[in-house]
């Protein structure tokens, strides 16, 4: 459980810091505890960054010996009350992936910033490519669900990393930041609320009122899913057994909580889809071309469409802030009476996109712009939206 210092919290006002940097004081402002992690480019100005904070603040900061070892840190640093996180890029996040299999499982809440670098293999180690969306989805065996968090910019690198914290102790799931080597290196100004605003907003690792269950259940009563206060190790609010396979609200394992187990690990985020879903959308009231997009592609998306505006072209954007769970409902109402929808996306395959057309099922044109190891210049996208307003 976290100590209020005031050490914790930077000054009020406007800084100037790298996308990294403000990842990670906006970590120790959502009252990060422990960190556990192995430096890989481009996320490692997170870990030293820390090294030097976490004293600062009675926290903790490890360099473990590798990313397996560093992941299974912040699971076990997690239950005993600490809030706990880790940073990695796309090689080490493959190597971490069982033990987030079983913190879902277990429902151990965590955060996890993923600095997006080119792959597959080592690739090109400065550079962004957002190719690991999918492996955030499915982080490792079995059926479970996850949140995704994508900032634009070095403020939403502060701001989402608490929401990120704070979606993590309520719905007791893996939550990942998504950012890349561009926008971890990016140095932009950005605001930092007082001390007050801060702790308003964070939601704190405590011991619950009710003691009964230690797991997400499902309540007749209310037809929905109750999420408890994670367990605290050492504490009375533990479960009888912690097994990383089905179980009920107590612990206790039996294959034939296999299906309502899975079901609630997917369950808990979609009935909550609309607290969850994290959307802005710009110029959308008359447009007859939407941009769905995120993160840095965002950026240039919203100069393309006021160059369209300009010259007539009924252009918008749909921004997407949580990626995972998709936002179904959300794109359906959107794209109701669009003409045709343009994806910009740091990767080839268009995971994004994807989605998009798995939701419209292909009823209009889905445009992907890909990029990798670049970004999106504004004339890339206005290209596309004069080819399909022709």
């Amino acid at each position: 459980m976290e100590k209020i210092n005031d050490k914790r919290y930077l000054p009020e006002g406007k800084h100037v810091m790298m996308g990294n940097i403000a990842m990670s004081e906006g970590a120790l402002a959502a009252g990060l505890e422990f960190f556990g992690g192995y430096p890989i480019t481009p996320s490692t100005e997170v870990i030293e960054h820390l090294a030097r904070r976490m004293p600062e603040v009675g926290g903790v900061c490890m360099q473990m010996e590798d990313e397996l070892a560093s992941i299974n840190s912040v699971m076990g640093a997690s239950l005993v009350g600490a809030k706990a996180m880790t940073a990695t890029s796309g090689p080490g996040f493959s190597l971490m992936v069982e033990t987030i299999s079983m913190a879902a499982c277990l429902e151990i809440p965590f955060v996890f910033c993923d600095v997006q670098r080119n792959g597959p293999g080592t690739g090109f180690v400065t550079q962004p490519h957002h190719n690991d969306l999918g492996l955030m989805r499915f982080a490792g065996n079995g059926e479970f669900g996850v949140i995704a968090l994508a900032p634009m910019n070095c403020q939403e690198l502060f701001d989402l990393t608490i929401t990120a914290f704070n979606f993590a102790e309520i719905y007791r799931c893996p939550v990942f930041l998504v950012s890349d080597a561009y926008l971890g290196h990016l140095h932009e100004p950005l605001f930092i609320p007082s001390k007050e605003e801060i702790i308003e907003k964070v939601i704190p690792r405590e011991l619950p009122n009710d003691f009964t269950h230690k797991f997400t259940y499902y309540d007749n009563k209310t037809n929905s899913y109750i999420i408890p206060k994670p367990p605290i190790m050492g504490t009375d609010y533990v479960p009888l057994m912690f097994l990383h396979q089905a179980h009920n609200s107590s612990g206790l394992s039996s294959q034939r909580e296999a299906l309502p187990f899975t079901k609630m690990l997917t369950d808990k985020l979609k009935t909550n889809i609309d607290k969850i879903s994290l959307t802005e959308e710009y110029k959308l009231d008359d447009a007859e071309i939407i941009i769905i997009s995120y993160g840095l592609p965002v950026r240039t998306s919203y100069r393309a469409v006021d160059i369209a505006r300009k010259e007539g072209i009924k252009v918008g954007i749909f921004r997407l802030i949580t990626l995972w769970p998709f936002p179904d409902e959300k794109v359906k109402k959107i794209v109701k009476n669009a003409k045709a929808v343009i994806v910009p996306e740091l990767n080839y395959t268009g995971v994004m996109a994807e989605q998009v057309e798995r939701v419209t099922k292909l009823e209009i044109p889905i445009i992907k712009i890909p990029k990798i190891c670049d970004f999106h210049h504004p004339d890339d996208i206005l290209k596309v939206i004069r080819e399909v307003a022709k």
